[in-house]
């Protein structure tokens, strides 16, 4: 039971049995194998039926959400119920946190929770928000999504990072939009939340830049910086390294925008989670 409700968050979560079946690697007709099952076995439809396409009906929605719960519970079933006994904790979390925030923060929250064994899962923001929509995290820390959050999960704001212009030593040149359109360009790679918000801050501008690479990884952007291979909007990372030699920062001025990134985690959560979100706040106040 539990794969066909994880299906069905799944199929909620991307709109069709298809879309759902690509990103959890199972074929349509295996997805639409599992729902006709999970309405067998629960004695009610949960999808209206047009043709090709199936959505929710009241029902659906209405098992969706008990669904969600039943996944979390079941992740945590095997979980002690205290702090002195352990447990386990899920933390999603993009990869310019896992050494500067989320680093400081665990150790207070191991001071407390040191028999929980501790899963730090790496991805991008819209990946950790899907494990964590399905049940699979406790918590996640991620760039602030740029579409409405599921109601049964709980932002709150962590960082705000401003973004920069990183630019070769050796190139000369203080004017940001020159520099772009002139420069040869390395993207924050679009299917990231913070390469979409460089997408919209360059059409914003009418800039169309001539791309040379496309990656997701700040410090390989800053790297490609480096060597010399164009020009980089990317943001000013809390607790991050410095700007190697080669690399210079320059400012947007009045068009700076940011990175916004926060903690996600259920309505309902564990003590361990709750506990860690303080952590992450405190040691993100540090540096506010």
């Amino acid at each position: 039971m539990i794969p066909e409700l994880k299906t069905l968050v799944a199929v909620a979560r991307f709109g069709t049995f298809a879309a759902a079946g690509d990103r959890i690697g199972l074929t349509q007709a295996a997805v639409s194998g599992q729902m006709k099952r999970l309405e067998e076995r629960l004695g009610v439809q949960l999808f209206e039926r047009t043709g090709r396409s199936a959505t929710l009906n009241a029902a659906g929605l209405r098992t969706l959400e008990r669904a969600k719960g039943i996944i979390a519970m079941f992740e945590r079933i095997a979980d002690p119920a205290d702090e002195v006994s352990g447990g386990q904790l899920r933390i999603g979390a993009i990869a310019s946190v896992q050494s500067t925030v989320l680093a400081r923060a665990l150790v207070p929250f191991r001071q407390r929770f040191a028999n929980h064994h501790v899963h730090i899962v790496p991805g991008v923001s819209l990946h950790l928000l899907d494990l964590l929509d399905a049940g699979e995290l406790d918590l996640a820390v991620l760039i602030e999504p740029p579409f409405g959050i599921p109601k049964d999960l709980v932002w709150q704001p962590l960082l705000r990072e401003p973004y920069v212009l990183a630019v070769p030593e050796r190139v000369e040149g203080d004017d940001w939009q020159t520099l772009l359109r002139e420069q040869p360009f390395i993207r924050y790679d679009r299917s990231s939340f913070g390469g979409r918000q460089v997408d919209r801050f360059l059409r914003s501008h009418a800039i169309a830049p001539n791309e040379s690479v496309e990656i997701d990884d700040i410090a390989a952007l800053l790297a490609l910086v480096g060597q010399g291979l164009g020009v980089a909007l990317l943001p000013i990372v809390d607790g991050g390294p410095p700007l190697m030699p080669s690399v210079r920062a320059v400012s947007l001025a009045a068009s700076t925008f940011y990175r916004e990134i926060g903690i996600l985690r259920s309505r309902d959560g564990n003590p361990a989670s709750a506990y860690l979100a303080d952590c992450l706040i405190a040691c993100g106040s540090e540096v506010a």
